[in-house]
């Protein structure tokens, strides 16, 4: 597939002094989102308080607000990349280009419209912004970059270098050490040889991915990575944990998604369990041996999870689970439920609920649940499959009193609070795998298909989308990587974390949309494989919190 090297197609687009400009743009950009959030502070503000009412009033204003914070650290974060870059001498035309293309398209977007869904596009006056507010982004490198920077003939040398290039795990250097580059170049090649030529075949027959799959991985420690060595993981970074789940889900995002599980459960073990708890759970999560699945949501609860009505009552030592789930992830063949329930009567908000850890024993494609109590069925769904999603349904189910998550009732609610900035940076690294897995198959079906006697990656507006993606991936990943850095840190990052998960979602599902328009009428056949991406992208925006949740998070945050 590679370009066949000879001379280039375009004169080297790269505008000089670049680094200064994305850092005066940088500042600009930040002096224009305090503008913002004084703006919006004023409008929810009563009494010089935050106003509950007056956010769901002011939604769109609120909401922007969070965009426009993410954007401009996204902005932040590729100016300290290429930075970072330049000091190791890395910072090459590949990478060049896609600062410039990246600081260019998402500085015109921030003054012009952010598009927030497909139908949603949020302009600063929806903020409160005046022009005279918009004029702090008027300075000489913001207009610089935004007249000169995602130029066509910038996109169009950018795709040239990605085609000489695809032998390359990334498109353009990722600032990581040395260590994670190397375990980024094994999940690559496990996911190219193991997982990639068999997911489309999972997908379309609606297969459970294979155990000899899930045991590789478990031998290649993907269940323990983060988990401390005294019980029996590896207890590697978070930034490790993104480049596995990257390169995971860039094969196939069920596969990806299988560390997710035990990242969850650990995490509330590690942060909520008592020492008994973890010496019996966390070895064989990190082994692989015990295959957990988290049972939050309830019909009618969505992201509501203070409403919860499925209950637990103390029988004795023990408890009793009465109640149904739903949208339960890999919950067939699993050995251990981490289960929400409501344990203190009459109470109906969050500081009723606790956190069991409820043993089961694993099921079948034929016979799902098996044991006494337990019931359900699968969902069927568009894409995401691979571990199936299923409704739950607790009659009576029995948990040993020793699983009361931490022994104290009460605490569910926030123990389960503890584990959403990981599973949020892990969602995050898994959207940016599925977007590097739709440009992987975009540009491939770019090269090979040829219409009016050219490929069609020779065409302005095919390369183009293809640089886009590339640029995208980019900017997602150094938000992703920023946010996993914070919590290796040990520093509060539920604000961090939800950038990156809103910004990579709906970067994956834009890079999959364009990959099958590349595809055009054979991107709507379900042989082809981009047909499964798309159909996996669309859930990144709903699952672990929809964008509109993770928006009014971060605002939250923003305005606090």
């Amino acid at each position: 597939m590679a370009h066949d090297g000879s001379a280039p197609m375009t004169e080297t687009p790269v505008l000089n002094d670049l680094l200064s400009l994305t850092e005066e743009s940088v500042a600009a950009a930040e002096s224009l989102l305090d503008r913002a959030k004084n703006v919006v502070r004023s409008d929810v503000s009563e009494a010089g308080k935050i106003s509950g009412a007056l956010i769901e009033k002011h939604q769109t204003a609120v909401h922007g607000l969070a965009w426009i914070a993410t954007y401009v650290e996204a902005l932040n974060q590729m100016h300290l990349w290429a930075h970072r870059l330049e000091a190791k001498g890395a910072f090459g035309e590949l990478e060049q280009l896609i600062l410039q293309i990246g600081f260019g398209e998402y500085l015109w977007q921030l003054y012009g419209g952010i598009p927030m869904s497909q139908g949603e596009i949020l302009r600063p006056q929806d903020v409160g912004l005046s022009q005279d507010d918009q004029r702090a982004m008027m300075v000489p490198a913001v207009m610089t970059l935004t007249q000169s920077g995602n130029s066509q003939a910038a996109r169009m040398r950018l795709v040239e270098i990605m085609r000489q290039r695809t032998a390359e795990a990334t498109f353009g250097a990722t600032g990581l050490d040395e260590e994670l580059e190397m375990i980024r170049e094994q999940f690559w090649r496990f996911s190219k040889d193991r997982v990639e030529p068999n997911a489309h075949d999972w997908h379309l027959n609606d297969e459970l991915i294979p155990m000899d799959i899930i045991s590789e991985m478990a031998e290649m420690g993907v269940f323990g990575l983060t988990i401390p060595e005294e019980y029996g993981g590896f207890g590697l970074s978070k930034a490790s944990m993104c480049v596995v789940s990257e390169e995971l889900s860039r094969g196939y995002i069920g596969v990806g998604s299988l560390g997710t599980r035990s990242e969850i459960a650990a995490e509330l073990i590690l942060c909520g369990g008592t020492e008994d708890q973890k010496e019996k759970w966390l070895p064989g999560l990190a082994s692989g041996e015990i295959l957990p699945t988290a049972v939050f949501t309830e019909p009618n609860t969505g992201s509501d999870l203070g409403s919860l009505r499925t209950k637990a009552v103390k029988t004795g030592d023990d408890w009793t689970i009465t109640g149904n789930k739903t949208w339960i992830t890999h919950a067939a063949r699993t050995h251990v439920m981490t289960v929400l329930a409501r344990t203190v009567p009459d109470t109906n908000d969050y500081r009723g609920l606790s956190m069991f850890l409820a043993e089961k024993t694993p099921g079948s494609d034929e016979q799902p649940f098996v044991d006494e109590g337990l019931s359900g069925g699968e969902i069927e769904v568009l894409g995401y499959r691979g571990m199936k999603e299923y409704t739950v349904n607790f009659d009576g189910f029995e948990v040993k009193g020793e699983n009361l998550l931490g022994g104290e009732e009460g605490q569910g609610f926030k123990q389960l609070m503890q584990t959403f900035e990981s599973a949020r940076i892990q969602t995050a690294a898994r959207a940016v795998g599925v977007a590097q897995s739709a440009l992987d198959v975009g540009l491939q079906y770019a090269e090979d298909r040829n219409q009016f006697g050219k490929s069609l990656i020779e065409f302005p507006r095919v390369a183009s989308k293809l640089a886009m993606m590339a640029v995208e991936i980019m900017v997602a990943r150094q938000l992703t990587y920023f946010s996993a850095h914070e919590k290796d840190e040990d520093r509060r990052c539920d604000l961090e974390a939800g950038m990156a998960k809103l910004l990579g979602a709906r970067v994956a599902w834009a890079a999959a949309d364009n990959a099958l328009q590349i595809h055009g009428g054979n991107g709507f056949a379900l042989e082809y494989g981009i047909s499964r991406i798309l159909c996996d992208a669309r859930i990144l925006n709903i699952f672990e919190g929809a964008a509109e949740i993770q928006a009014q998070v971060i605002a939250r945050r923003l305005l606090a």
